[in-house]
């Protein structure tokens, strides 16, 4: 396999995918509309050592224009992680997230039936699992529950991909991503936002009681789950599957904080404020079938992932 395409390829994990499946050889062909959720200054120069590599490509467009997804080219694997992002505004703006994430994906899915590509694996989400009392989340639980318009728009194109698998013979892996962090974080996330406050002196906001807790992954964990899920579709015949991509290590909101201040050498201010609609309670991932059946294990602690991600902002 030579040439895989990226969609999202200029934000936060999609440029660090692309630049890493340059480095093993693959010829990358990367989509992005630029959405301004952030500022797109960030996001082009997230792109900067890929537009460097005379192996990469790069086509400034939009999923939902399908027309002009015809017109890329001879590509082999889909690597789908355009959508548009955020808990809390999906709530106050649900039509763009369905349209973006949902239509969007049905885009893809509709052009590689035309272009005749097989493979693609997709960047789910954890908010999947809405707030339940099962933990650790497991690929097979239910997930019929989601508390987000940004939830349920992954959740309604995980049964997308399943039915073009069904109808069209599409080989397609889920990975369902848990709190993403490192280098090139998006601003409105936690740990750039607590890193940004603590170094600052500045008050940190948690919202709820402080005993909600996450389950954060390192950026370079996460591709390594990509790399891990294409070797995987490689060797095997057309196949639907899920899988968490995780720490498998939670840790609570307070007690992140303190780890941050201590990476800093800081005292942290805190202030606590009501829990907010769309925000679970917990994410906590089984990675026992992603390490069984992709090989594929956590490398980064949190100590660990912190210090690379505060070496890189402060």
């Amino acid at each position: 396999m030579n040439r895989v395409l990226v969609t999202g390829c200029a934000g936060f994990i999609g440029s660090h995918l692309s630049e890493r499946l340059l480095e093993a050889g693959f010829q990358v062909v990367g989509i992005d509309n630029f959405d301004p959720y952030y500022d797109i200054s960030l996001k082009k120069s997230n792109l900067s050592r890929c537009l460097q590599n005379s192996n990469f490509v790069f086509h400034e467009l939009d999923i939902l224009d399908y027309q002009s997804l015809l017109e890329i080219e001879e590509i082999e694997f889909v690597f789908h992680l355009a959508a548009k992002a955020g808990v809390r505004p999906s709530i106050e703006d649900p039509d763009s997230y369905f349209k973006n994430n949902f239509m969007g994906t049905k885009n893809i899915l509709e052009w590689m039936v035309t272009s005749g590509c097989k493979r693609m694996i997709f960047a789910s989400s954890s908010s999947v699992y809405g707030n339940t009392n099962q933990v650790p989340f497991i690929e097979n639980q239910i997930t019929d529950f989601p508390i987000s318009p940004y939830a349920a728009s992954k959740k309604a194109s995980e049964i997308l991909n399943y039915t073009y698998h069904s109808v069209h013979s599409l080989s397609i892996l889920n990975l369902r991503l848990f709190t993403v962090y490192g280098p090139r974080q998006r601003p409105d996330l936690a740990i750039r936002k607590f890193v940004d406050l603590v170094s600052t002196g500045k008050t940190v906001s948690i919202f709820g009681n402080g005993d909600t807790y996450r389950d954060y992954t390192f950026i370079e964990d996460v591709v390594s789950g990509f790399l891990k899920g294409l070797d995987y579709l490689e060797k095997k015949p057309v196949i639907f599957d899920t899988f968490n991509i995780a720490s498998g290590n939670p840790i609570g909101i307070i007690d992140l904080v303190d780890m941050i201040g201590q990476t800093l050498s800081k005292n942290p201010k805190i202030e606590y404020l009501p829990m907010q609609a769309g925000d679970v309670d917990k994410t906590f991932a089984s990675i026992k079938k992603a390490k069984n059946d992709l090989g594929f294990e956590s490398e980064y602690s949190l100590e660990k992932g912190l210090a690379e991600y505060v070496k890189w902002k402060v």
